[in-house]
């Protein structure tokens, strides 16, 4: 008995040293907390070492840590306790570009179980590195042709892009201000982000998540406000695709699109689930799906979206921009249970970087499902759906009309950057429906406040479309026809 009591507890204290053992502070590696010593060499000793050692986590306790890039690196945790801040660099000069990886303050390729944990915060101060970027270009330092008065997005450092890991965690922490992309994850599987806090408002093309042609994926319970779009998926690679992806519990807040498929859409996105989402102050689309370089879409739901404050809630979009022979699809796609308030105004009128004043003059755009001639998108149902539109539709500001010269004016734009408002004036307040079959659309309530000049909902060139319990409600406007079919077959309307 005495044997077997000592050798428990030689093993019980075997196995706590070994735990302790996989916590590292960064005060051991030399890391000064005080927001100016550039850490970068100590820090990733610090990661070298946990990682020759089998792994663990860095533990940063409160202070303030300066660095440039750092290489994360198999079974490293990055553990940011409450009050540590890590500040990235101004200077551009310290942030680490790999060929086939863009800049970022943290970077990994091919890694296996890494993380970033915490109630710490990373700040990269984003805004004034791109600043010092700018002043490099415009010293002959930097060779960049500034395009739109900015450098390319792929030389300003992201806070994180993570390339073809498998099992990534990031959870609790907040991220602020990049000076690009937020945080990418590209061909990555495994990837758990959870609790974690996205504000990031300082310099264009400022993504607060992209999940680029990656496989099960949860992103949950989670704030994103972002002056670009909010969450994004994309797929780079005609080979690869976003599969098995769960975005549940969030909120965002875009200078874009809250949720948004692409544009970047090469390989494609299936079996995507979107469910309890919140969307507000958010200039273009709450949730928009595209296929318009050659992408494959199947098996997408979206459950419980509450809108508030956007410029679109619902666009769906096959284009054929940079196909390169792919042939696009789009199918299989359900959006219930949604309530949206679309504002006369601009939606993120004050903030920072408010979107552009895009393709005007136009009355307010409706949602919108649409294909093209030789690729329609089919098998879609939006069931219990409300939209309360501002109306006032004036056709003295900008008009389109119903009859066929004018229905038939509207240009495909099939290799357009895919936006709701790329067709300008658009003939209905609520849905324009164009290239598309099999569509179902189930107790919809369609709301303008104000008149508006168009019908509610207008069809073209789609064929088997089935209204059950759909209801419009505009001022002045009990006799209007509101659902107005043109070059549409097998229209069915059950109220």
């Amino acid at each position: 008995m005495r044997k077997t009591t000592i050798l428990t507890l030689t093993l019980s204290l075997l196995s706590s040293v070994q735990l302790w053992a996989k916590d590292y502070r960064v005060s051991d590696f030399g890391a000064v907390a005080d927001g100016t010593t550039l850490n970068t060499r100590a820090l990733q000793r610090a990661i070298d070492v946990i990682h020759e050692e089998g792994g663990g986590k860095l533990i940063f306790p409160l202070g303030r840590y300066v660095s440039g890039t750092l290489h994360l690196l198999s079974g490293v945790t990055l553990h940011l306790e409450s009050g540590a801040v890590l500040l990235g660099s101004n200077n551009p000069y310290d942030y680490d570009r790999e060929p086939g990886l863009n800049t970022a303050f943290l970077l990994a390729r091919g890694q296996k179980n890494i993380g970033v944990t915490g109630e710490g915060l990373i700040d990269c101060r984003g805004r004034q590195t791109a600043y010092n970027l700018v002043d490099l270009i415009h010293r002959g330092l930097v060779d960049d042709r500034l395009g739109l008065d900015r450098p390319n997005e792929s030389i300003r450092p992201m806070i994180f892009y993570f390339r073809e890991c498998d099992g990534v965690t990031v959870e609790g922490i907040s991220l602020k201000n990049s000076a690009s992309w937020v945080q990418t994850y590209d061909q990555c599987k495994n990837l758990k982000i959870n609790r974690i806090n996205v504000e990031s408002n300082a310099y264009w093309n400022n993504d607060g998540l992209d999940i680029v042609d990656c496989e099960n994926v949860t992103v949950t319970n989670s704030y994103f406000d972002a002056s670009d779009d909010a969450i994004c998926l994309k797929s780079h690679s005609g080979a690869h695709m976003c599969r098995n992806i769960l975005i549940r519990d969030n909120v965002a807040r875009s200078g874009a699109s809250g949720i948004k498929f692409g544009t970047v859409s090469a390989g494609g996105f299936k079996d995507i689930r979107i469910i309890n989402n919140k969307v507000y102050d958010t200039y273009r689309s709450a949730i928009t799906i595209q296929a318009v370089d050659g992408a494959k879409v199947d098996n997408i739901f979206v459950d419980s979206l509450y809108a508030i404050h956007t410029g679109n809630v619902i666009y769906l979009r096959i284009g054929d921009r940079w196909s390169s022979g792919r042939q696009p699809s789009m199918s299989n796609i359900t959006i219930q249970n949604v309530y949206a308030e679309v504002p006369a105004g601009k939606p993120d009128k004050g903030y920072d970087y408010e979107g552009p004043q895009h393709h005007m003059p136009r009355n307010i755009s409706p949602c919108g499902i649409v294909g093209l001639s030789d690729h329609d998108i089919t098998n879609v149902t939006l069931r219990n759906i409300k939209i309360i539109y501002p109306g006032g539709g004036n056709p003295f500001f900008a008009y389109r009309g119903l009859t066929p010269a004018e229905l038939d004016s509207i240009p495909e734009a099939r290799k357009s950057y895919p936006e709701f408002s790329q067709f300008r004036e658009l003939p209905a307040w609520g849905f324009y429906i164009r290239h598309a079959k099999n569509i179902t659309m189930d107790n919809v309530q369609l709301i303008a406040q104000k008149p508006d000049y168009r019908p509610a909902i207008v069809l073209d060139d789609v064929h088997g479309i089935k209204f059950d319990n759909v209801t419009y409600t505009e001022p002045g406007a009990e006799k209007k026809q509101q659902l107005f079919p043109y070059q549409s077959t097998e229209v069915t309307v059950n109220q």
